[in-house]
Order: structure tokens, then C-alpha cells, then sequence
């Protein structure tokens, strides 16, 4: 048996509106952060959703719709101002790589350390992180957010392991131990605070970009 025709509404995404196919979609609201959207079995029905507000339709604790709602973290179309924006620099790959943490609305620089030799990006941004939760810790603030750019170096912190394939030199031996450093303050410290990726395509850079592209 076919399966049935869907429509699909987008209240917020790239380009809101009602599609007839998943794909294009898709294509509306892959990578946006707190897109919201929703399928339905005519299009007479999906108009007249798109015309009407999308709380009226979803919920964030709805279950058993497979393509109902998704939030990229975090639930907002805007980054979290209360936070802290890490980034890392590095020229080449290897080369010289520097990382700093900034407070995400004034700019104001917290920290910043490097440069150090023969570095990766996905280091520098996976010891801007460490460094950020470290110092959050020692301030007291266990629920300020995070962000970092780098999808890689976030999936590292949560296996407290840094996945590098870059190998050990002795031009970058205090890379690796300010990496070992922070591995072992992530298996004997606890914290709660938020790490989220920084959406650069829908927020622009990430405020503590060093700016050299």
C-alpha cells in the first residue's frame, strides 16, 4: 500500500512556508537552530496551520511525531548573551595555535593562551572549552553556557578524551601536556554547565574569533 501524501509546514526556518516533499524541507531547517515545523495529510490543512501560530499545532514534549518539532540547542533563534564563546586559531595544520575564551556579549577577553607549535584547531578549540568549564568552575557559575564552533572538539569534552591523530613531537610536547592536563581535570571534576555549538551560518562569527581568515 502507498503511503499517504504529506505536506510539511515550516513556521521557522531558512525560507517559512508548506512543501510537498520531506527533502525540501528539510533542506528549510536542517542546521537552524530552533526551527519548527511539522507534517500534515492535506494541504489544506498545512495552509491553514502555516496561517495560525506553530504553539497551536506543536509542543516541545510532544510525542510520537517522528518530524514534528526539533530545537537545535539552544531553544532560541539567538545565542544566550550570558555566556562564554571559546575559539581557537591555528596556522596550518600543523602550526602555531592559540585559543582564547571571551564573554560573548562585551568581547571582553577572559583568557587566552599560545601560541604553541605545531597545534590543530580542534585542539586549541578542544583546551578553550576545558579551559572555559575550569574557570566557570573556580568563578562559581555552574549554569553559564558555553559555546564553542567546533562540533568535533564538543563530542571530545562529553568522552573526556581528545581524539587527535596528531602525533607527539618534541616541538609540540606542551600541547600534549596541557592535554593530558585537561583530560584529567574532566575525569575528576564535575560540572553543569551547558556547552552548545556556535550556528556561525545563522549567527555570524563566533565572538571570540581571532579574525585572521
Amino acid at each position: 500500500m502507498a503511503s499517504k501524501k504529506k505536506f510539511y509546514v515550516v513556521w521557522e526556518g531558512r525560507t517559512p512556508g508548506v512543501y510537498s516533499s520531506w527533502d525540501t524541507c528539510k533542506k528549510n531547517i536542517e542546521g537552524f537552530a530552533a526551527a519548527k515545523y511539522k507534517s500534515f495529510t492535506s494541504k489544506a490543512e498545512a495552509d491553514a496551520a502555516f496561517k495560525s501560530h506553530y504553539s497551536n499545532h506543536i509542543s516541545a514534549f510532544s510525542k510520537g511525531t517522528k518530524k514534528t518539532l526539533k530545537i537545535s540547542h539552544p531553544p532560541t533563534h539567538n545565542p544566550i548573551r550570558d555566556s562564554i564563546s571559546v575559539d581557537a586559531a591555528c596556522s596550518g595544520n600543523p602550526g602555531k595555535m592559540e585559543y582564547r575564551g571571551v564573554d560573548t556579549t562585551t568581547k571582553t577577553e577572559l583568557f587566552i593562551m599560545g601560541p604553541y607549535h605545531d597545534g590543530t584547531n580542534n585542539i586549541g578549540e578542544f583546551l578553550a572549552i576545558v579551559h572555559a568549564l575550569a574557570y566557570l568552575k573556580r568563578c562559581e557559575l555552574p549554569k553559564k553556557i558555553i559555546y564553542s564552533d567546533s562540533q568535533i572538539a564538543i563530542g571530545w569534552i562529553k568522552k573526556k578524551k581528545c581524539g587527535t591523530k596528531l602525533a607527539e613531537t618534541s616541538r609540540n610536547a606542551e600541547i600534549f601536556d596541557l592535554i593530558d592536563r585537561a583530560e584529567n581535570w574532566l575525569k575528576n571534576n564535575s560540572y553543569s554547565n551547558p556547552i552548545y555549538k556556535w550556528e556561525t551560518e545563522i549567527w555570524g562569527e563566533n565572538p571570540a574569533d581571532f579574525g585572521r581568515k
